[in-house]
């Protein structure tokens, strides 16, 4: 499948607003006159609206492509590109789309970095100013699960060089802020890929001091929010996604259990 699926077929909420203005961008700059089609989704718009598998796919499309246009704003935290970050991109797009995705996809993360170049250089906070705005639309077209389950992709970008710089968790940080993600769920994200005691209790959202009772009530919580169930309809990949994220704040909550002698 190529990445003209998902920018271009039936784009769901993203048709309007700052991120179907960003699509139309790139769809006109950067396939024009080249050998990118825009695949139809086959479905056919039904009279009284869209059908099921019209508006999945579409909350799908957008999602990914939020997640692009949000991955150009981390990757160009530090005003630097990484291979690392570049390669993940790259590996998301060849495992989920083919091969055929992946320059295309590159070509995208590439103009974005250009575009927030040319933004920056007539005002420093233009481009940061349309992330946010972004944001904001992401807020009013996606679920709190959802929203989370895009920071984290952002997070595993960010860490895909092994560490974490200032620049990078400062610009997750006010992305997640941007999307109205609480700052107890960003340190808990920032804190999975762990396996200390003490970052356990960062990803449930407690102090070490915390009762048992407590420690059962956050990690119920944590379930809740980020349960793969939540995000099933954007796609099996990112239902993947979400398992191994579900799987890493089980991990969490067990080392806390294990050290407290519950069960």
């Amino acid at each position: 499948m190529g990445i003209g699926k998902w920018i271009g077929g039936f784009l769901g909420w993203m048709v309007g607003g700052p991120i179907g203005a960003l699509a139309g961008y790139f769809i006109g700059s950067l396939f024009d006159g080249s050998s990118f089609s825009i695949e139809s989704d086959g479905g056919g718009y039904q009279p009284g609206g869209y059908t099921q598998e019209q508006t999945y796919q579409g909350q799908r499309n957008s999602f990914l492509f939020s997640m692009m246009v949000l991955a150009s704003y981390i990757i160009k935290a530090d005003g630097k590109v990484m291979h690392s970050e570049m390669e993940y991109v790259r590996n998301f797009l060849r495992v989920n789309f083919g091969e055929s995705a992946v320059t295309q996809g590159e070509q995208i993360l590439l103009k974005m970095f250009q575009q927030q170049k040319q933004m920056n250089e007539r005002n420093p906070y233009a481009f940061k100013t349309t992330i946010q705005e972004c944001c904001g639309q992401i807020v009013a077209n996606m679920d709190y699960s959802q929203r989370l389950q895009l920071l984290d992709f952002l997070v595993r970008i960010a860490q895909s060089d092994g560490r974490f710089i200032t620049e990078e968790i400062n610009a997750l940080k006010e992305v997640a802020s941007f999307m109205r993600i609480s700052s107890s769920d960003v340190d808990s994200l920032l804190n999975l890929k762990s396996n200390s005691l003490e970052d356990a209790y960062k990803v449930l959202g407690i102090s070490p001091d915390a009762t048992d009772d407590e420690v059962r009530k956050a990690y119920r919580s944590m379930a809740l929010k980020h349960h793969p169930d939540k995000v099933a309809t954007l796609g099996e990949d990112v239902r993947k996604a979400a398992e191994k994220k579900f799987q890493q704040i089980n991990d969490a909550k067990e080392r806390i259990f294990k050290a407290r002698g519950m069960k």
